[in-house]
């Protein structure tokens, strides 16, 4: 979830916490268990309950743990397996649809006029990830997108702690950017299977 930028600057501060948390039998598995579990409950209890800053805080924690388990992989003996890469993938998919339920719960308790929005942002986000899988699968290269996960993330847990600290407005045009850019990623991620399909 980093982008290829600051992967250098990342993997040197995380790989000697990942080798200590490896010396003591910490697996990959582990860690993204931890974190999409801690993630899921922490966004559900606390978005439900109307605690939003909380909330962002402790989605971002747990979400941060997704960078070690790529790490501990690489520095095992049994280095990046195709399991763990689907485990991680899947529990991607279960945190982010996680953070937008229990907000579209808070917000049909409010009787909010957001609540489309966000039903609609959980659907084009799961068609993201999906999109990329077929095309793939068709053997694409399918990673383009003005929206991949990362950016998603930052938009709604941003969103949603400033709308905890009281800033008027901010969830409202969080949840509008969210779902215009996935939509767009949608579309464009289309447009690239139709164009390496048709030209075959």
């Amino acid at each position: 979830m980093v982008s290829t930028s600051f992967k250098p600057v990342v993997a040197r501060f995380i790989e000697p916490i990942a080798r200590f948390l490896h010396r003591f039998g910490i697996t990959p598995d582990m860690v993204t268990l931890f974190g999409a579990i801690g993630a899921t409950s922490s966004a559900l209890y606390l978005l439900i309950s109307g605690q939003f800053f909380w909330a962002s805080i402790a989605v971002t924690v747990f979400a941060l743990s997704d960078l070690f388990d790529g790490a501990i992989a690489r520095i095992s003996d049994k280095g990046a397996t195709a399991w763990g890469a689907f485990l991680d993938s899947t529990c991607d998919r279960v945190t982010d649809a996680a953070i937008l339920m229990g907000l579209a719960l808070y917000l049909i308790q409010e009787e909010d006029s957001l609540v489309p929005l966000v039903l609609g942002s959980i659907l084009f986000g799961s068609l993201i990830p999906y999109i990329r899988a077929k095309a793939e699968s068709y053997g694409i290269s399918c990673s383009v997108g003005v929206a991949e996960r990362t950016e998603r993330l930052i938009i709604i847990l941003v969103a949603i702690g400033f709308h905890g600290l009281g800033v008027p407005y901010i969830l409202s045009v969080g949840i509008w950017l969210l779902f215009m850019l996935s939509v767009i990623t949608v579309i464009q991620r289309i447009f690239v299977i139709r164009k390496g399909l048709l030209t075959r």
